[in-house]
């Protein structure tokens, strides 16, 4: 990672092991217990959020020893499910709840979680938390979100040929971040439609409302809006999209729980919405390119954004990217990211790149 501004270019190697038991269900319930080690194995040339290592850039995968996961399943028929316990959680496109799998520690939720399938093409999920165990890990002061009083409530309908109509409220009361405390109310269209054989059209639009709740020191009231249109043809799907994230100068609509690497570029300059707002128009571009070693296809992404702030018109900067990911064996992929960020009234001029391998047994 090369940050303007920060005279030391960042360099990260780290390796994270993850291993747990699954029991087979007995009377419908079940059990999964998940540690996880992260190390580096490469110089400490970054600042991982906690090694103290402030002159160069942060790259947040801390060296840590935990309990990832560890929660009790109760499924008695397939129109319930009851968890209980320490684990991910991902709704939809994870823009409001997400598990961050992009870093090596997860985010995961001490919660129990409700799904209920009334209907077939319904289903109603309810979670309440009470931690949130951060990507940061355990020894950063915003690793660990304690005492929280978090509840998550959507619901999704199929109504075809349309697509997936999914309602939602989260509201979130975080008494080690009082400013992100907040209620959010909304509602999200997915869908695609054929129009002739290798041609599609991809849909999605999405709309919330966000107000402070609780202890939140400030009042406010943004809106969050959607809108990608996108097309098919063959191996190739393009994607154009409208996302703004409203402010007003002072506050920001803002999304603490989500996976947040995957939305507004990969460099990662809006982790936190800019207290004038975020616009973001951008097209992305995913071309799956064919089976290199193995069945499952490789998968090359291309993506551009131009950024702006919702209050005030100022032009924050644009990022360009591009993903690699190439499945090597049934169990062992590998990808190649790079990111550019461009600045112009926000942050600094930031590149990244990655390389990783996986393998899942």
């Amino acid at each position: 990672m090369d940050q303007e501004g920060i005279a030391k270019s960042a360099t990260a190697s780290t390796l994270r092991l993850r291993a747990g038991v699954r029991t087979a269900a007995w009377h419908g319930f079940s059990a999964v217990v998940e540690g996880e080690a992260i190390l580096r194995v490469g110089p400490k040339d970054y600042n991982d959020t906690v090694n103290g290592r402030a002159a160069f850039p942060v790259v947040a995968d801390p060296s840590d020893i935990l309990l990832n996961q560890a929660y009790v399943r109760w499924q008695p028929a397939r129109q319930l499910e009851v968890i209980g316990g320490r684990h991910a959680i991902n709704f939809d496109n994870q823009r409001w709840v997400g598990s961050v799998d992009w870093r090596q520690n997860d985010q995961t939720l001490d919660a129990v979680r409700i799904g209920i399938v009334p209907a077939a093409g319904t289903r109603i999920d309810y979670a309440y938390s009470w931690r949130v165990n951060r990507v940061f890990g355990k020894d950063s002061p915003q690793g660990i979100w304690p005492d929280s009083d978090i509840h998550l409530l959507r619901g999704s309908v199929t109504l075809a040929p349309f697509g997936t109509l999914i309602a939602y409220g989260y509201w979130l009361d975080i008494p080690a971040a009082p400013a992100l405390s907040s209620r959010t109310l909304g509602g999200r269209l997915t869908g695609e439609q054929p129009l002739s054989d290798g041609l599609r059209i991809h849909y999605a639009a999405e709309y919330a409302r966000q107000s402070d709740l609780s202890i939140n020191p400030r009042d406010f009231a943004h809106d969050y809006l959607l809108l990608e249109p996108g097309i098919g043809i063959g191996p190739v799907t393009i994607r154009v999209g409208y996302e703004r994230l409203e402010g007003d100068g002072i506050t920001a609509l803002q999304t603490p729980l989500a996976t947040l690497h995957a939305f507004n570029g990969w460099t990662d300059r809006f982790l936190t919405t800019p207290p004038s707002g975020l616009r973001d128009l951008y097209a992305d571009v995913q071309w799956r390119i064919g089976s290199l070693f193995t069945s499952t296809p490789a998968t090359l992404r291309f993506q551009l954004h131009d950024f702006n702030a919702t209050h005030g018109g100022a032009d924050y900067g644009r990022e360009v990217g591009a993903w690699l990911t190439v499945p090597v064996t049934r169990q062992i992929s590998a990808a190649f990211k790079l990111s550019h960020y461009e600045a112009d009234a926000f942050a600094t001029d930031t590149t990244k790149s990655w390389f990783s391998v996986e393998a899942r047994f």
